[in-house]
């Protein structure tokens, strides 16, 4: 058993269209590698910093990741015996002489721990519909519009006919 600690760059697209790791940002590993029967078994956790827009008012929500993974590499002999055997040669993570490419590992532990719909705080109210304005924003404390249901808009404008008439 060996525990290794490392710091790697992140690679690029580790994350979704609204939020991710940015490409080169540090990454780090706290790892524990076992050696079992099979090949060596790799679990431990990544942590990272994770950059979006919020999904609510588009403003930049910057979250931090720590997520747990854990994954056998498989000894090459190994992993042939086991793909005769029937299993999927995609699921089968094998050693490459004494090294272990982790970047699918890590993208497969943390791309589903980033949140779906990021927000800036649990309480944003987001962006006016109508005009765009940021509702968080201490000057549109007050925001608001006289919105008419378009279907009344005809009758709006018969009425200051009406009216105009009433006075004559």
């Amino acid at each position: 058993m060996r525990q290794v600690r490392r710091t790697v760059q992140a690679p690029e697209d580790l994350g979704t269209a609204v939020i991710g790791i940015p490409a080169g940002d540090d990454l780090d590993l706290d790892l524990r590698l076992e050696s079992v029967m099979e090949g060596i078994l790799v679990s431990g956790h990544v942590r990272g910093r994770a950059v979006g827009e919020c999904a609510r008012c588009l403003e930049q929500v910057v979250e931090s990741i720590d997520v747990s993974i854990q994954e056998l590499y498989v000894y090459p002999e190994r992993a042939r015996v086991a793909v005769e055997d029937g299993d999927d040669e995609e699921e089968i993570r094998e050693l490459d002489g004494d090294l272990i490419d982790a970047e699918t590992v890590v993208r497969d532990a943390v791309v589903p721990a980033l949140p779906f719909r990021p927000v800036c705080s649990t309480d944003c109210p987001g962006l006016c519909s109508e005009c765009g304005a940021r509702l968080a924003d201490p000057e549109n404390a007050d925001h608001q519009h006289e919105i008419l249901d378009p279907r009344w808009a005809e009758l709006d404008r018969m009425k200051h006919l009406f009216d105009d008439t009433k006075e004559s």
